[in-house]
């Protein structure tokens, strides 16, 4: 065997003389995996790569903030690609203040006057269209009017998203999977005022549909790809030209060459800012810059409409201008000034429990048991306090912070705390430079 080409897992084949490890995309988060061993595949390259002495190549046109630091520290030697393939230029990209779309059109908008009648153009002339918002479903809560209660699930702390069904409409919960269908009238109350808010893709696609009847428009998310070789025959079509218009999440953003694609509009830009993880502006950052890049990729020039509540945050105009230099300087100072990663190393430890009250309680144990190793000043304990998603799949979730500058540090003393309690480690999960902090 001379070549293996795989996901994650392919970083351990068996292979006896590495000479080439080439990581694509190595910003993409699904390097990491979430469950135990909770290795990152970029990482084990990194250390394969030295123990092999093989070459090891991380390619993205929007690194990680941790492996553009090692780059510029001459850690990695850095190649820049100054120029796209034929010398074809970067798509224009056209903002779009919804808030001022609201202001003259009401509440309801899904595309703004803008990228609708940037569709319709492309449509004319035959050309395809991606059209991008990372939130599947149809609606993000149902709430009633009447008496204000909200349908959550029972699991987790998290509202129901609606999902279109053949039965009528289905709520179901992205974590646990338990659904129900939405009735005709209140739980609590029996007032037939419940109320949709939000919008996932499945209604954007059906938006699309009733603006433009004569187009042939398909969806691309984790719902409609379920099915084995559905993701595949989608894709197919649309390469073929049998598809106009292509809606999904970051599913499409990503990995594609549609040469016909000349229009990318983006719904929603802002959606992943509001998320409490200090990664939310360089993921928005990477989203954006990675879907407007696959418009324009054959002979004809591409443009990208990005719709945004927020036209002045610097994730978003930066990625307007594709300047992936000007975003690390101003997201390094943010990290810098905030002691995050990279500047510092971090280790999120989550405490599961029955109750609230029970993960509080051992997490408490847990930091006190901790505190001593602290003394040095080489590494810090943010919290406990509850994690933002305080109850999943049932259990209980409190969470604390290692936060410093030596990993090796913080990773003796949890192994001291876990051999002097040995009965909380199937209460806890562990996340050594986590991607996630939720």
């Amino acid at each position: 065997m001379d070549v293996v080409v795989g996901t994650r897992s392919a970083v351990f084949a068996p292979l006896t003389r590495v000479g080439a490890i080439i990581v694509d995309e190595e910003h993409d988060t699904s390097y990491k995996q979430e469950e135990a061993p909770r290795y990152h595949g970029r990482d084990v390259a990194i250390v394969r790569g030295r123990e092999d002495k093989a070459l090891v190549v991380l390619g993205s046109a929007t690194p990680s903030m941790e492996s553009y630091q090692h780059a510029l520290s001459g850690k990695y030697a850095k190649a820049t690609l100054e120029r796209r393939v034929l010398d074809r230029p970067l798509a224009s990209v056209r903002l779009v203040n919804m808030r001022e779309e609201y202001a003259d059109q009401g509440p309801d908008v899904v595309i703004s006057r803008a990228l609708a009648s940037a569709i319709d153009e492309r449509l004319q002339r035959r050309e395809q269209v991606l059209v991008l918002l990372n939130r599947r479903g149809y609606a993000t809560a149902v709430f009633c009017r009447h008496c204000g209660d909200a349908f959550e699930c029972p699991n987790c702390t998290i509202s129901l998203t609606v999902h279109t069904a053949r039965q009528g409409w289905r709520a179901r919960c992205h974590y646990c999977n338990y659904s129900m269908m939405v009735p005709k009238t209140c739980r609590k109350c029996a007032a037939p005022y419940l109320e949709q808010v939000g919008f996932g893709t499945e209604k954007v696609e059906q938006h699309l549909r009733e603006r433009f009847p004569a187009a042939r428009i398909g969806r691309i998310d984790r719902d409609s790809v379920r099915r084995k070789g559905a993701l595949t025959s989608l894709l197919s079509r649309f390469a073929a030209g049998e598809l106009d218009v292509l809606v999904g999440t970051q599913m499409i953003a990503k990995g594609h060459d549609f040469p016909r694609v000349t229009l990318v509009g983006v719904i929603s830009a802002d959606v992943g800012l509001g998320v409490a993880d200090f990664r939310a502006g360089e993921r928005t950052f990477q989203l954006l810059t990675q879907v407007a890049g696959r418009a324009g990729r054959g002979e004809r020039v591409g443009e990208a409409v990005v719709q945004t509540l927020y036209p002045e945050h610097y994730s978003i105009q930066l990625a307007c201008g594709q300047d992936y230099a000007a975003f690390f300087d101003r997201e390094f100072a943010f990290r810098r000034g905030m002691r995050y990663p990279p500047t510092v190393a971090l280790v999120n430890v989550v405490v599961r429990g029955r109750s609230f009250e029970e993960a509080m309680g051992t997490a408490n144990d847990v930091v006190q048991r901790l505190k001593p190793s602290t003394a040095s000043g080489s590494f810090m304990i943010l919290g406990p306090a509850p994690a933002p998603l305080v109850r999943l799949r049932g259990e209980h979730r409190v969470q604390f912070f290692l936060k410093g500058a030596k990993r090796a540090d913080m990773r003796n003393a949890l192994k001291a705390m876990l051999t002097e309690m040995p009965d909380v480690r199937r209460r806890m999960t562990i996340d050594i430079d986590p991607l996630n902090v939720l």
